[in-house]
């Protein structure tokens, strides 16, 4: 909560602070790190009661995979938000920047350490909402305005989809909660048998994966991610690299134990979907790295790629998948937020961010360019780099499900290395930007502020370290914590046959090679072909800018059609559905009504209930409402205005009669009252209208006829439904039960008291509704006299 009620302030610490608020929110940040960091090495659940009606309650969960994604929100905020304080000076907008800022990162934890299925929703939409005013920071590029649109149409429609799927796993199970006695996830095995014989198991799962590749960027969902660079670098570097975008990933890492069966010879749905979108999308998204001509084009689509890696990892049933995907998700926020920084750094003192403008900047900025080496070598999966690591889990995963499975299975580590050639080749072109010679036209680039500098060198200077540990681990001096860390990771995305099987916690560890593997002989061809390759880089990026000329093969293309086509078709819509006239309103409105009432209660299965004569109906009942039987068709065939009013003022009186005879003489009286006054009211009305109906088009009666019965049989089947109920107690006895007499009350009868003391705020509602149309009315009677008639 700490970040939210942070954000709530900073409007007005910003009055106070000015430039200076940055530092105010990277110390909210570095609070809430150390409130995550205080949680290492624990675990369980906290909830709190929120709608117990519906069974959803404020419940929060600690394991490894939460708190991964925990120390990235709240670390890597420190370190974007101090970055900031230097890299949006003399921006516009700081107040709501750094509030938006902070509500994202609320929600961001809100979303790693949910317990529940609906809070997780919450706090997910929570994200989009946030990274939605962050992405059309500058309100008046139309740019930022079609990017902040496009994140928000696609992030919010795939947590839609999300939420469809959690609903179908509540309806199996009865419960929204993910841990505890009877969780979901607690329970994995046991849900997953109640989906596959419910025949959910397979909707549920294609609806989740929906709303994590939406928030994840995985192909075809993935056109939003490279618009959003609109944003600021920070924004980018913080939402677009290590956290926003890790929520999807984080989503399908925290229901792999759910959807992934254990000893399954065949390729499970899980893997089939997830293993292969995961691949897909990271060679796809590299090949359009390649093609990008900007520098923060290029960065967009290679976290859309390594999210793609990730994806695939957490794909594969093996436990080198979910090391794959754990150990990827740490490295690659590493290197990817420090890459992001570094291209802020350049847009901000270069002046450009095109890559054809860029190159040499070794020279002037120097600490920049180690920065890069690290980063950029790590995304391109060098050893003794950290990415290389993981993606040494990726081939392992990979090759391992290949010789399990065989067959077209062999597709998965030859897509695994093609892909990895391009993520290579766009990596070595990020890091050439700062060798070679300087551009014409380039001049002297002035180094950043400190502000500006520190937090990518910290960045950079983790990644090293990570890589460094894999270098020691070969010589046996293993990075023991991180290990141990990695592991409990590993552990929160394994099914629970392995929870059972293990006795003890995941041993994990990382390390270069010391064998010839299929791994390694993977990692080296990726790394000889991509040497080779880059020398025709240049040719490799217009090729692809040229197949990429075909509309059809953009999917922006689809995009944009789809959008734009719903905006005709809206354009074309209105004229025939705002005519301004009374009764096309009335029809599409009615029409609505009733396909929508009706079609729910064919959906529900609701039945009516017999028919036949009510307990205690007499004959002057039954004569009562058979006149008022016969009024309601005389109104249906009056041949006037008049005839038809004086006709319908039938049925109400017939109903202030029923009301006499069921001994309810104040409901009577009030009925007679406003029936009487309502005719009086028609008959002035009349008097300015002309006698007759006139003429109408036999289709359109014929139109109006058939929604009349419609609605009328609407009205009917409603009135059947609502009252078939027969409680044991009525409502009446329920009232006295509360052992206050009439008398005690100061009433005069029953009703009286209802009214006054168990309605009394209704009542006043009622009351106050008068007293506004009374003073309405009072007012254009005052306005008349003055003359203001128009």
């Amino acid at each position: 909560m700490l970040p939210f009620a942070a954000a709530v302030v900073t409007p007005l610490v910003y009055r106070v602070l000015r430039e200076r608020t940055a530092y105010y929110a990277a110390a909210v940040a570095l609070a809430c790190f150390g409130m995550v960091a205080s949680q290492l090495g624990t675990s369980g659940s906290v909830s709190f009661q929120w709608i117990p009606s519906l069974g959803v309650s404020l419940q929060f969960y600690v394991d490894g995979l939460s708190l991964l994604i925990g120390f990235l929100a709240s670390g890597v905020g420190v370190l974007i938000l101090t970055y900031s304080g230097g890299y949006m000076h003399g921006e516009p907008g700081k107040a709501k920047y750094y509030t938006a800022l902070l509500a994202f990162m609320g929600s961001m934890l809100g979303v790693a350490f949910s317990a529940d299925l609906i809070s997780l929703f919450v706090f997910w939409e929570l994200t989009s909402l946030s990274s939605f005013i962050l992405i059309g920071h500058y309100t008046d590029r139309r740019s930022s305005q079609y990017a902040a649109r496009k994140s928000m149409l696609i992030t919010v429609s795939g947590g839609l989809f999300m939420l469809i799927g959690f609903i179908l796993i509540n309806k199996v199970t009865g419960t929204f909660a993910m841990f505890g006695p009877g969780g979901i996830l607690t329970d994995a095995a046991s849900v997953n048998a109640q989906l596959h014989a419910a025949g959910l198991f397979v909707p549920a799962l294609a609806l989740i994966a929906v709303g994590a590749a939406a928030k994840s960027a995985q192909v075809p969902l993935h056109i939003w991610l490279p618009n959003a660079m609109e944003a600021p670098t920070p924004v980018s570097a913080f939402l677009h690299s290590a956290t926003m975008v890790k929520a999807g990933v984080y989503l399908v890492g925290r229901f792999r134990p759910l959807f992934l069966p254990e000893g399954v010879h065949i390729i499970p749905d899980w893997m089939l979907l997830f293993a292969v979108l995961g691949l897909v999308t990271m060679t796809i998204t590299a090949i359009l790295a390649v093609a990008a001509t900007d520098i923060k084009e290029l960065l967009a689509y290679s976290t859309a790629s390594h999210l793609g890696l990730i994806v695939a990892g957490f794909g594969f049933a093996s436990e080198y998948g979910a090391e794959t995907g754990a150990f990827h998700i740490l490295n690659h926020a590493m290197f990817k937020a420090a890459l992001f920084l570094v291209a802020g750094i350049i847009a901000h003192e270069a002046g450009t961010r095109k890559i054809k403008h860029l190159g040499g900047l070794w020279r002037d900025l120097p600490i920049t360019a180690a920065i890069t080496v690290v980063a950029a070598l790590g995304m391109a999966g060098v050893p003794p780099f950290n990415g290389f690591y993981s993606k040494e889990f990726l081939f392992e995963s990979a090759y391992h499900a290949a010789e399990i499975h065989g067959g077209l299975a062999w597709l998965f580590p030859v897509v695994a290395v093609f892909g990895s050639i391009f993520t290579f080749l766009y990596s070595i072109r990020f890091l050439m930007l700062f060798f070679g010679e300087k551009p014409k036209g380039l001049g002297h680039v002035h180094r950043p502020p400190l502000t500006m500098l520190v937090p990518p060198a910290i960045l950079g200077t983790i990644a090293a370290l990570i890589g460094l540990g894999g270098v020691t681990d070969t010589f046996g001096i293993a990075p023991t914590s991180l290990n141990h860390f990695v592991g409990s990771v590993v552990e929160s995305t394994l099914p629970p046959a392995a929870h059972a099987e293990a006795a003890e916690a995941v041993h994990f560890s990382y390390h270069l090679p010391t064998s010839v593997t299929p791994a390694a002989t993977m990692s080296a061809i990726t790394i000889a072909v991509g040497l080779v390759a880059y020398q025709y880089y240049d040719d490799l990026h217009r090729g692809i800018n040229r197949l990429l000329t075909v509309n059809p093969l953009r999917a922006n293309w689809w995009y944009d059609n789809a959008v734009y086509g719903l905006n005709d078709a809206s354009v074309e819509t209105i004229p025939h559905v705002q005519t301004g006239l009374l009764r096309t309103y009335a029809t599409w409105s009615l029409t609505a009504v009733t396909l929508l009432a009706l079609g729910g209660y064919a959906a529900a299965g609701v039945a009516l209930p017999s028919f036949g004569f009510a307990a205690g109906m007499t004959p002057s009942l039954a004569l009562v409402l058979g006149v008022a039987v016969v009024g309601a068709f005389a109104v249906s065939i009056a041949p006037s205005h008049i005839s038809g009013v004086l006709t319908l003022s039938i049925l109400g009186f017939m109903v202030a009669i029923f009301y006499i005879l069921a001994d309810a003489p104040d409901l009577a009286l009030t009925q007679l009252v406003v029936e009487t006054l309502t005719l009086v009211i028609f008959l002035l009305v009349l008097d300015r209208l002309p006698t007759f109906y006139g003429e109408i088009k036999r289709s359109r009666a014929v139109r109006d006829g058939i929604l009349s019965l419609a609605v009328g049989t609407t009205v009917f089947v409603t009135v059947l439904v609502t009252t078939v109920a027969d409680p044991a107690n009525s409502i009446a006895q329920t009232f006295l039960d509360y052992g206050v007499t009439v008398e005690e009350a100061g009433g005069h009868n029953i009703v009286n008291v209802i009214l006054v003391d168990f309605r009394g705020f209704d009542t006043m509602g009622e009351i106050s509704v008068v007293a506004m149309a009374a003073l309405s009315v009072l007012t254009l009677i005052a306005m008349r006299e003055r003359g203001e008639t128009q």
